[in-house]
């Protein structure tokens, strides 16, 4: 009896992303296999469980090797091993930094440390993400935050310079996404309270952007030779300045106009705004009042308690 046998030799390494997906998420060989028979994978490629098996397993240990180099995505492209498309590779580098919002919600402005990874399994049990997912996710943010703590320079711009990141618009996770983890993680904003819960990932992701572009050592002197993610003591300590504005009658009442003509037609509570315009400017104020590294600290928790 013979048998006829097809065989095809490359050297580009094969990478089919359904299976890195689910590498990805933390499943196993078994699950991952199950997931694809469930897929109809055997019909569509007229295999047999075997092979899908061998398959699945082959695909698993290149995605091994791989991640050393993804660790430091420059190195895969100039790796020489694996014999990658760019594209490909992109699709790689964006996926393994990919994170779950939920997940990163969990971990906004707590530290990026032991004591934290050891609370990952009440995490996971909380998002419905799965615990290997869970810590490489934590991993990333990790090594991302150690990589850039200590540049000169816009976060976001460092973050995509050694981690091949995408800027937005885009589906996965983007280099502001993981600039406003390291914001936070340095600052240690208190994000966890009840009363802060309603808030997502992308809310204080948006605020994180502003507050980088606006209240940053970066943003106020570019010059200095200090991490953009810092926000100076001095700038602190310039907005206590800021209660002559509601001291003072005259200049509240100009700067009434000044907000009210900037923000007229723009937004949809502009009359709610103009009619609140005294509690709600002394109100601000009030927060603006960052002394000590406490109030720094509850700055999101003040801005909705008062």
């Amino acid at each position: 009896m013979t048998s006829d046998l097809d065989i095809f030799v490359g050297n580009t390494t094969l990478i089919d992303e359904e299976v890195y997906q689910l590498w990805l998420d933390g499943h196993s060989v078994a699950e991952a296999v199950a997931r694809r028979l469930r897929g109809g994978v055997l019909e569509r490629a007229g295999t047999s469980v075997a092979v899908l098996q061998s398959d699945t397993r082959d695909h698993y240990r290149t995605f091994q090797m791989l991640e050393r180099l993804l660790h430091a995505p420059p190195r895969l492209l100039q790796q020489l091993l694996f014999q990658i498309p760019p594209s490909r590779q992109a699709m790689l580098v964006q996926r393994y930094y990919a994170f779950e919002e939920s997940f990163a919600r969990e971990l906004l402005g707590k530290k990026l440390s032991k004591g934290t990874k050891k609370d990952l399994d009440e995490i996971s049990a909380r998002t419905g993400v799965s615990i290997k997912s869970c810590r490489r996710q934590f991993d990333n943010f990790k090594r991302v935050f150690k990589a850039v703590e200590e540049l000169r320079g816009p976060l976001a711009d460092n973050i995509q310079q050694l981690f091949l990141l995408p800027p937005p618009p885009c589906p996965v996770s983007t280099h502001g996404d993981y600039a406003a983890v390291v914001f936070f993680a340095n600052s240690r904003f208190e994000t966890g309270k009840r009363r802060l819960q309603y808030l997502t990932f992308g809310d204080f992701a948006a605020c994180a952007q502003h507050m980088m572009l606006h209240w940053t050592q970066g943003a106020l002197a570019p010059e200095a030779a200090e991490p953009d993610g810092d926000v100076p003591k001095s700038f602190l300590q310039d907005l206590k300045e800021l209660k002559v504005l509601v001291a003072d009658k005259d200049l509240l009442d100009l700067h009434k106009s000044l907000v009210c003509t900037a923000l007229r037609g723009k937004i949809s509570v502009y009359n709610e705004m103009e009619a609140n315009f005294k509690p709600l400017s002394r109100a601000l104020v009030n927060v603006g009042e960052l002394t000590h590294a406490r109030d720094v600290r509850d700055f999101f928790l003040d801005l909705v308690e008062k």
